[in-house]
């Protein structure tokens, strides 16, 4: 606001004139513009120039896939390291309850979530961009895992071995053994679809992810979580379901079973979110005060650890642990790759979606802090994490909103303090790992939930884009549901299929408007929408707000047809039939002095009578296209039918504006060219004004000109197609 009066003085005081002749694109081809000369290359030299390795080549090669070179060496120690070290402790501390609770989401053992909080953060230090982000396990992504894992190995299969005889523990690991096999697996297929996308320079396809679907996704997402954490929290044990109304089912499920409830189990729940919605509520109000936010998760981890191995919870209230968590790291095995062909369509799912959050996320950083993200280099760099990670038992990963805010608010600078966050977690893997054993799990169903709800907050988008852009509130919203009924991945599915949808739909209704000059300018505006705005006499400027192409050009020429309100089928129809008629009449005239009066008029905001001798005294009206048939009288020439359809229609020229026409397909072209052809046999000419290059280039690829239309009917502007217009009915009305 303080600008405005600068802006609006400014508008008054510079000025621009323009002296110059009208041109068209006849003239801007041949006279005005030459093209440069371009040497066309041989496939043989194309690739040669593309694969000849230099010097040159090779390092920024080896500098793109390995970014860290770039930074490190000039790594200003004094300013940047303190701050590293202060936010990678801090990511750190919150990686461990995070992990240990995502993996409860993944459906397996909670070690594997500390495995997966420290390899995927090492690697990223290397091969990523982004100097703010925090990768690790993320709540969509590891539910997302443990739908996969539950279907492929549900706890039925291991019923039979239970009523056989087999130990209840030996059976617990025989399937928890099977469910990280078939995570891993999809961590690996995971892996190698990002980093294959990424050497494909395939980054874009985030794109096809709008913010609005990406967040009623992660809003049902949260749902399901929720949903899902419910029998932890309550102490109840339940069936985990799967595949479509899984999170219905599983709701039925909790509610079934509530008489159940471990009364000691939530008591613990309930004391653990109100003291983390309390913690996080004074790191939000303080945050400018506090050095570094007030951990809640690992106090609230570390508390309870230590309450339930002094009271026996496990044993005395049957509150369900974490159990034993191996001490060390695990040597690197192969992925079972007997299971690759049944979870390669939900590996690319979490593929794109988990690249979607991560790009997403990276650009708020880098925006923020002035520097630039590699969205390729970024694919590349997440797909190494999990595709390095799988060999080492971890699941798949992606960046977390909370951990990188928690990174970039605690001092972070570079991908230092994510390396520094990864040795914490190493720490407790080898050292303190057995610290954990007695955590109860109803504290991480709290800390899971508490997480989510930010999550929940994002349904305040609803009124949102209900006032700012209801296609995007449906886009929301049928993210939202479809995800919710049909599971994360279905719902995915359907969500991008709408999404696409909206795009055809928006291009198959856009807004069609006639346009007038604001005197005295070279500006032109819609004529409903502003008092100022003038028409030319006999001129009629259409706009449509779409490229022209196949699913759009039959709408695109009937609304030309209503806006202008000059229809040559209807016209060339009226003209037949009068004409008919006067044959008629002219053979009458000699035998009967009978008079006939016919007067036809055309209502489309406007109504005029041409009167002529036509049998029975009928007086004809041309309304929407359509005669009505009325008795009158009058009297007028026979001659008058020469210059029937100039009477009848008022308009000379049709102006059509191509500014905000991106593209135009062989289909649009028969259909401009048909139009253009249609309205010259009424004697209305019909151009473009406006015309971008790229769609002068599909003109030409298109061979839409020809001897009768040239492209002397094509201006660079629409005041250029205005002036013409009017110069050329000038003249004609002289003629």
């Amino acid at each position: 606001m303080e600008h405005e009066p600068e802006a609006e003085n400014i508008s008054r005081t510079l000025m621009y004139h323009v002296d110059r002749p009208v041109y068209n694109e006849g003239y801007i081809e041949t006279g005005l513009l030459h093209r440069k000369q371009k040497k066309p290359q041989t496939i043989k030299q194309k690739l040669s120039q593309n694969l000849r390795c230099s010097s040159k080549k090779l390092q920024s090669a080896v500098y793109s896939f390995l970014p860290i070179l770039t930074w490190l060496p000039s790594y200003p120690v004094k300013e940047y390291l303190l701050g590293d070290i202060i936010s990678g402790l801090s990511t750190g501390v919150m990686q461990l309850p995070q992990g240990l609770a995502y993996a409860m989401l993944a459906a397996v053992p909670p070690v594997y979530g500390l495995y997966s909080s420290f390899y995927p953060v090492l690697l990223y230090t290397f091969f990523g961009t982004s100097r703010h982000v925090s990768i690790g396990t993320f709540a969509v992504i590891s539910l997302m895992i443990g739908g996969i894992v539950v279907q492929e190995v549900p706890d039925a299969m291991f019923d039979i071995a239970t009523v056989n005889g087999t130990n209840n523990t030996d059976n617990q690991l025989a399937r928890d053994a099977m469910r990280v096999k078939v995570a891993v697996a999809v961590t690996f297929l995971t892996g190698i679809i990002q980093f294959c996308l990424g050497l494909l320079r395939f980054g874009f396809v985030a794109i096809y992810l709008t913010e609005p679907l990406v967040r009623g996704f992660t809003t049902a997402a949260a749902v399901h979580v929720v949903v899902s954490q419910l029998k932890y929290l309550f102490g109840i044990e339940t069936k985990r379901y799967s595949g479509p109304l899984s999170v219905i089912y599983s709701f039925i499920a909790v509610v079934s079973k509530i008489t159940t409830t471990n009364i000691a189990a939530i008591t613990v729940a309930l004391i653990c979110i109100v003291f983390l919605v309390g913690v996080k509520e004074i790191n939000e109000r303080f945050k400018k005060k506090l050095p570094v936010p007030i951990p809640g998760e690992i106090i609230v981890v570390i508390i309870s650890t230590g309450v339930s191995y002094g009271m026996k919870l496990h044993e005395n209230y049957s509150i369900d642990v974490v159990g034993e968590i191996p001490v060390g790291l695990l040597p690197p095995v192969v992925p079972d790759f007997s299971i690759f062909t049944a979870v390669i369509t939900d590996s690319f799912a979490i593929a794109i979606v988990g690249f979607s959050m991560a790009a997403s996320m990276s650009k708020i950083f880098a925006l923020k802090h002035g520097y630039t993200v590699n969205g390729n280099q970024e694919l590349i760099a997440l797909g190494l994490c999990n595709l390095s990670g799988s060999f080492f038992q971890t699941f798949a990963v992606t960046f977390s909103m909370s951990r990188s805010l928690v990174q970039e608010s605690t001092g972070g600078k570079t991908q230092i303090a994510g390396l520094l966050a990864s040795i914490v977690v190493l720490l407790v893997i080898v050292a303190l790992g057995f610290v954990f054993e007695t955590l109860p799990q109803t504290v991480l169903a709290a800390i899971i939930m508490v997480n989510l709800t930010g999550m929940f907050k994002q349904f305040r988008d609803i009124p949102l884009l209900w006032r700012t852009s209801r296609i995007e509130l449906a886009i929301w919203s049928v993210a939202f549901v479809a995800s919710v009924l049909l599971g994360l991945d279905y719902g995915l599915l359907v969500a991008v299929a709408f999404a696409v949808i909206t795009v055809i739909y928006r291009t198959q209704s856009p807004k069609y408007t006639i346009l007038g000059q604001i005197p005295q300018t070279d500006l032109y505006y819609d004529t409903e929408e502003y008092e100022e705005v003038m028409e030319h006499s006999g001129i009629k400027i259409f706009q449509a707000n779409s490229p022209l192409y196949f699913a759009n050009s039959e709408l695109y020429v009937n609304a030309l047809k209503k806006k202008t309100g000059v229809d040559p089928v209807v016209l060339l129809a009226a003209k037949k039939k009068s004409q008919k008629k006067q044959e008629k009449a002219k053979k009458q005239t000699k035998t009967t002095n009978k008079k006939i009066n016919s007067v036809v008029k055309l209502t489309n905001d406007q109504e005029m009578g041409v009167k002529h001798e036509l049998m029975d005294g009928e007086t004809h009206t041309v309304r929407n296209g359509q005669f009505v048939t009325a008795n009158g009288d009058g009297e007028a020439g026979c001659e008058q039918s020469l210059s029937f359809l100039d009477q009848l229609t008022g308009v000379h020229s049709i102006i059509l504006d191509f500014t905000p026409v991106t593209f135009i397909d062989s289909v649009g072209a028969k259909a401009l060219k048909s139009i253009m052809k249609e309205y010259d046999e009424i004697g209305v000419t019909v151009i473009v004004g406006a015309c971008s290059r790229a769609v002068m280039e599909d003109f030409s690829k298109l061979n839409f000109f020809d001897s009768s239309i040239t492209r002397d009917l094509v201006f660079p502007s629409v005041h250029d197609a205005v002036l013409y217009c009017q110069h050329k009915g000038s003249v004609d009305s002289l003629e």
